[in-house]
């Protein structure tokens, strides 16, 4: 008989680690808490408008290719993909938009009107980049991260000075560029990471490769189809799926997970138990005494990427100048960014983030009409009110109007918030994040909770608060790691 594996949760993790463990061979369920699978990526539809509720944009389309290819398939078996262009807007002020274009021509040009004389130094820095990007994706990622002793090869140690681990991302833009507002479009990418880019490791300058040279993409149809293709080769793997069946306990009597149980009683046997849900809920909830992993002292000293007070907005009317990706930093970039990491609290100037897919995509939207995707992002563990929510609707609706030169409050049919307390109610995300621990260098690697439980030893964990880190790509590489760590076990 084949060995039955239990994941928890139908995200991009527990997907991809249901998917790799089938093609093993082995006997796979998820539970899912939610009545669909997506976890973060989850949709909503509603009077015509269809709203991706998470993740909005498709970077390093290879990560995507290599998984869809470990099972003979192709994205396009799924999904049609297309490279948007510009990959996205930033509105510095009411009279200054620039939009990043997709070719590097055009890119270089870009830098030149900003900083004439720059073309040789962008040359550099996404070429560094490029390293950066070829061996963190072959090199590092793809390790389960026990321990340091599996960094312990020349090749990596070798690397080390040349990815910049210990140079800030913040020295390494400014020491090729001066101007602001092409700092700030450098910077921009590690907003999400989990700190200022003066504490982020330059080794992340990835991101800039990932975004101005392999492109900004995107599934028509929007993001769920990228679930909906996973779904559907899970299921073609032999993978079962029960939704709905939210996890109450993992039976791990000695040490040894044996079963599964539910809220609606339902137990389900184990012979390994993957936990591809919030990782300090499984910890901290779902096993006994004697059977945690860490410390309530370990998970409060963690540093968190941001959580999000997100918008869905449905408009009545096409709007001008907005394209797919429109990023709003008319504000100060620095201070929100403390108000984020350092001193948390809800910002008094935010920066802003809009997806219009239907800019793109019109079968997101009823003929005529705009879909609307608000995000702010904010520091975890803050109070979630409603008169909050609505402050921070009124401000950005406003900011909005103004740097766009239109009026958009008025036509506005549909509205729903979600922030903090919805993460916690939907996917029990610690301290209400959205993106999971953040990339700082102690918390880089073997320096993260561990995929494998010390104490019982048949659990691993995937996602967003274990390696390789948060984010869609990572996610997938997660899954895959912990399949392949299983698998070493099968017999």
């Amino acid at each position: 008989m084949s060995k039955r594996v239990i994941v928890i949760g139908a995200g991009f993790a527990g997907l991809s680690a249901a998917c790799n463990l089938a093609k093993e061979g082995f006997d796979v369920t998820i539970l899912e808490k939610n009545q669909v699978p997506g976890g973060r990526a989850r949709q909503f539809i509603t009077q015509g408008y269809t709203f991706d509720m998470g993740p909005s944009w498709y970077w390093m389309p290879d990560v995507f290719e290599q998984f869809f290819g470990r099972f003979g398939k192709r994205p396009s078996d799924y999904y049609e993909l297309i490279r948007l262009d510009p990959s996205y807007a930033v509105y510095f002020g009411p009279d200054e938009r620039v939009e990043v274009p997709a070719g590097m021509a055009a890119l270089e040009a870009l830098f030149e009107r900003y900083e004439p004389g720059s073309t040789a130094n962008l040359r550099k820095f996404l070429a560094e980049a490029e390293y950066k990007y070829r061996v963190g994706m072959n090199e590092f990622v793809h390790k389960p991260s026990h321990s340091i002793l599996e960094f312990a090869d020349w090749r990596i140690a070798a690397s080390l000075f040349r990815l910049q681990m210990f140079t800030s991302l913040s020295n390494h833009v400014r020491s090729l560029f001066r101007n602001e507002n092409l700092i700030k479009l450098l910077e921009f990418p590690v907003l999400f990471l989990g700190a200022t880019p003066q504490k982020t490791p330059a080794l992340y300058s990835l991101m800039n490769y990932a975004d101005m040279a392999l492109g900004t993409w995107y599934p028509m149809g929007g993001m769920y189809k990228i679930i909906e293709g996973m779904a559907a080769l899970a299921q073609e793997l032999g993978v079962k799926m029960e939704l709905g069946q939210e996890v109450r306990q993992i039976v791990a009597p000695n040490g040894c997970a044996q079963s599964v149980v539910t809220a609606a009683g339902r137990e389900f046997p184990a012979d390994f138990v993957v936990g591809a849900a919030d990782y300090h809920h499984i910890d901290t909830c779902l096993l006994g005494p004697g059977t945690r992993q860490y410390t309530d002292r370990y998970w409060a000293s963690r540093t968190m990427a941001p959580s999000c007070l997100l918008y869905y907005v449905g408009v009545n009317k096409r709007l001008e100048g907005l394209h797919h990706h429109n990023l709003f930093f008319d504000e100060d970039f620095g201070r929100h960014a403390r108000e984020i990491y350092e001193t948390p609290q809800w910002p008094e100037k935010p920066l802003f983030y809009v997806s219009a897919p239907s800019v793109t995509d019109p079968s997101v939207a009823p003929e005529g009409c705009e879909n609307l995707f608000i995000l702010v992002p904010v520091a975890p563990g803050l109070e979630d009110t409603p008169a909050i929510r609505e402050h921070y609707y009124n401000l950005v609706m406003q900011r909005l109007a103004r740097l766009t030169g239109q009026g958009i409050s008025e036509s506005v049919v549909y509205r729903r918030t979600y922030a903090h307390t919805d993460f916690i109610q939907d996917y029990h995300a610690f301290k209400g994040n959205a993106y999971g621990l953040a990339n700082t260098l102690m918390q880089t690697a073997f320096l993260k909770p561990k995929i494998r439980s010390k104490r019982v030893s048949n659990l691993y964990y995937a996602g967003q608060l274990t390696v390789p880190g948060p984010g869609v790509p990572p996610s997938l590489i997660s899954g895959q790691v912990v399949a392949q760590e299983i698998a070493k076990h099968k017999n």
